[in-house]
């Protein structure tokens, strides 16, 4: 079984492929050469264009300036958006950012539909806010939208966990994230990470066996 996240040589960013260890997967299989994929030209193109903006912007772009520099290479004028009710106030700015940049932007919000929780056997108690009417997040309908839309990149801006992945296996067209949403942590979710070994070891490490 591999445990890249556990290795200490990382010998594949070095191009050191032999020097592995015994679980490495570039010794266990030729499952990490995948270059028959990379000869379809669409995907072909889309990495080498993802590969030149990391060295271009690397340390001096923004994540959305990234995102941008991504559309304007691969030719994509049409950007989806698919965002959560939380963040519509920045949805909305980063919608207009977007148009000023030269895109057209094809959004839609997590609500969509309207359909109650009951729905999908949600029980009153079982809600956020027990008592109210509280509609479901909705990211198949949000895919569905983007994919009658014909988007070229689609970004999901700040959709809860779980909803992400509907939406990202329902979604046809190519998928970045832009904001994954942490509620607690102002979404930066790798501060979690950076407190493991101190105010959120036992958070951690023991409040969640």
């Amino acid at each position: 079984m591999h445990a890249c996240a556990e290795c200490s040589v990382y010998v594949c960013r070095v191009g050191n492929r032999e020097a592995g260890p015994d679980n490495c997967p570039m010794q266990t299989g030729d499952q990490t050469d995948q270059l028959p994929v990379y000869e379809d030209p669409e995907v072909r193109e889309f990495a080498r264009i993802a590969s030149l903006i990391e060295a271009v912007g690397y340390g001096r772009w923004t994540r959305l300036e990234e995102t941008m520099e991504l559309a304007k290479r691969n030719g994509f004028t049409r950007l989806g958006l698919a965002f959560c009710a939380g963040l519509r106030s920045e949805a909305k700015v980063l919608s207009r950012v977007l148009k000023a940049n030269g895109f057209e932007v094809v959004s839609a919000m997590c609500k969509t539909g309207a359909i109650p929780k009951e729905a999908i056997g949600i029980r009153d108690e079982e809600k956020v806010r027990p008592g109210t009417v509280e509609p479901m997040c909705n990211p198949v309908a949000q895919a569905a939208l983007l994919n009658e839309s014909e988007t070229q990149l689609n970004i999901l801006f700040g959709l809860c966990v779980g909803h992400d992945s509907l939406f990202i296996k329902h979604c046809r067209g190519w998928v970045t994230v832009l904001v994954a949403k942490d509620r607690v942590l102002a979404h930066n979710p790798i501060g979690a990470i950076y407190l493991s070994d101190g105010y959120y070891k036992k958070k951690l490490y023991e409040d969640h066996r």
